[in-house]
């Protein structure tokens, strides 16, 4: 052998910390796994409009559709029976019912409160979360009230107050202010306290940023703004310790669930709020994200499958208890593998 050969046949080097042997296999990277993504941490987005037996796709997301109500319903039983243990709806509304005001969205009889009974009676047993917020019912595209240009705070929030109190009497287990109105918490907590919805959980939009990452999901409800943009009531994407405050804001009105959105492009923000809080933390992981990986899987840049599981493993490692995602039930299915 040439002396300036190497011998791999020599004695194992001297080291007493070997991180790979927890690596080794398949069955000991599991059995060490600091992080487990479970289908009961998901919360799946739903879309839903006026008609029937119409499923339309989102232009700007593949795969995820606008459902009528008779076809969402069997989106919804195909969900529980995946073992997803709740569903966040949202509305498409015809621009003749939209206004000013967002007088449709506290209806009795409106698109979003009709789909709560119906998935009730016949999924009684899922979790429903709907939306709080008028963009989806304002001619104006904004989450409230406008005048003069000026967003208004505290008319909207007595027209969010009507909006929660008719999703309560309509049956939802959880209403999700997304709107980002100061107050509007505590609003709608004594609200449905004094109706007798004391059993109707507020999923708070605590740490809702003014995000680019919305578009598609502006397009999925054609409730993009008319003018102007979000940033007088949405959070500055480059502020975390803002993000604390709100959140503590909403646990001090009565918020049971705080929620971060977007969730990808703000895991620091999750991770901050999960330490200083013993509440339930969700992250939304948003249409703009879901459309991103879903792009690079169709043109074959991205492992599909790999990816949404490695993607929404990263939200739970960061603090997240559940996940609103697109992916819910296409993850559901890797998960039961």
């Amino acid at each position: 052998m040439s002396p300036n050969s190497t011998s791999y046949t020599s004695a194992a080097l001297s080291l007493p910390n070997r991180p790979r042997r927890l690596r080794r296999t398949a069955a000991i990277r599991r059995m060490v796994s600091e992080t487990q993504l479970h289908v009961e941490d998901l919360i799946y987005p739903l879309f839903v409009m006026e008609g029937e037996n119409r499923k339309v796709e989102v232009p700007s997301m593949p795969d995820c559709f606008r459902y009528t109500l008779d076809l969402l319903l069997h989106e919804v039983k195909e969900a529980a029976a995946l073992g997803i243990p709740a569903i966040a709806l949202f509305p498409v509304i015809p621009e003749d019912f939209k206004d000013s005001t967002g007088t449709e969205s506290y209806n009795p009889d409106g698109l979003v409160q009709r789909t709560i009974r119906a998935i009730k009676e016949v999924v009684p047993d899922i979790v429903v979360i709907t939306d709080v917020a008028l963009d989806p019912y304002s001619s104006d595209g904004h989450d409230g009230i406008v005048e003069d240009g000026v967003i208004l705070n505290d008319e909207t929030v007595d027209v969010l107050v009507k909006m929660a109190l008719s999703q309560a009497d309509a049956g939802t287990d959880f209403v999700a202010p997304s709107d980002m109105m100061d107050g509007r918490i505590g609003a709608i907590r004594d609200a449905l306290d004094e109706a007798g919805y004391t059993d109707v959980g507020i999923l708070a939009y605590s740490a809702k940023y003014a995000s680019a990452y919305y578009g598609p999901f502006r397009d999925a409800l054609d409730s993009a703004p008319k003018f102007g943009d979000k940033k007088t009531y949405q959070m500055d994407p480059a502020n975390a310790r803002e993000a604390i405050l709100e959140v503590d804001l909403d646990i001090d009105e009565g918020a049971d669930i705080v929620m971060v959105k977007p969730a990808l492009a703000y895991l620091d923000v999750i991770y901050r709020i999960r330490e200083t809080t013993d509440l339930p933390v969700a992250a939304y992981n948003v249409s703009g994200e879901y459309a991103a990986l879903k792009a690079a899987a169709r043109n074959g840049w991205l492992d599909e499958p790999t990816v949404v599981l490695e993607t929404l493993t990263s939200m739970k490692r960061a603090g997240a208890d559940l996940i609103l995602t697109y992916f819910a039930k296409y993850a559901a299915q890797l998960l039961a593998r």
